[in-house]
């Protein structure tokens, strides 16, 4: 028999949480539904589903929760849960020693982190493993899972699959608490007309051997021709 999801999945696949990347990792191979002929991955819903569920069971039986978003299309879905579950957020940079260093204006010892993307969230991810507390990480097809006490296989990129995902988890938690929860995912930032979607930095290619002297070479061989 089928297991049911949380959500109908037409819903899910709506807001492209089962959308990866062509760039996948070994760490990730498991969470791979299919790979598209174009290359593209595409995530298990059903794992998304049952993920998402203990991610909600870890943070409702926690206190002091913090929420990582540095990425723009994941702040305003982060700002919200964490208003909504009354946990605390590091909205944009996260400052070297917020959770290491006593001293620090702003210093805060969490109970457990989560994390919008673990890669770009890579400094509150360090110091998240210094102080050894859980960590649960919402994870697209490019990301290493090294560290992460829970992964969240989504798409990771785009607003709409991010405000899904925590609207979800701060539902269920909310849920777990026996306290009101009338918000829907638009309340999270979900936009049905324009999604916004940001992607990772690209790697920069390998410069070749003698990289810029030999493209300044022939700049001035072009000029003397010129000439």
């Amino acid at each position: 028999m089928k297991k049911s999801l949380l959500i109908p999945r037409e819903q899910y696949l709506s807001a492209g949480v089962h959308i990866g990347m062509t760039s996948k990792t070994a760490d990730m191979n498991k969470f791979i539904y299919k790979v598209r002929p174009n290359g593209l991955a595409v995530l298990n819903v059903g794992m998304l589903d049952s993920r998402i569920a203990a991610a909600a069971n870890m943070l409702s039986n926690a206190k002091d929760i913090l929420i990582v978003a540095r990425k723009d299309v994941a702040q305003s879905p982060a700002k919200k849960f964490a208003e909504v579950i009354g946990a605390r957020s590091v909205i944009g940079r996260f400052m070297p020693g917020s959770l290491t260093n006593p001293t620090y204006e702003n210093f805060f010892e969490p109970e457990i982190i989560l994390l919008t993307d673990p890669a770009i969230d890579k400094q509150a991810l360090k110091e998240a493993v210094q102080i050894r507390i859980p960590i649960i990480a919402l994870s697209d097809t490019f990301n290493n899972t090294d560290y992460l006490d829970l992964v969240v296989p989504c798409n990771n990129r785009g607003k709409k699959s991010i405000a899904l995902v925590l609207w979800l988890i701060a539902k269920l938690i909310m849920e777990k608490r026996n306290e009101k929860f009338e918000l829907k995912p638009e309340d999270f930032g979900y936009e049905e007309a324009e999604e916004k979607t940001e992607m990772r930095p690209r790697q920069q290619r390998p410069m070749m051997k003698g990289g810029r002297d030999n493209r300044d070479r022939r700049q001035r061989s072009n000029n003397r021709d010129r000439r």
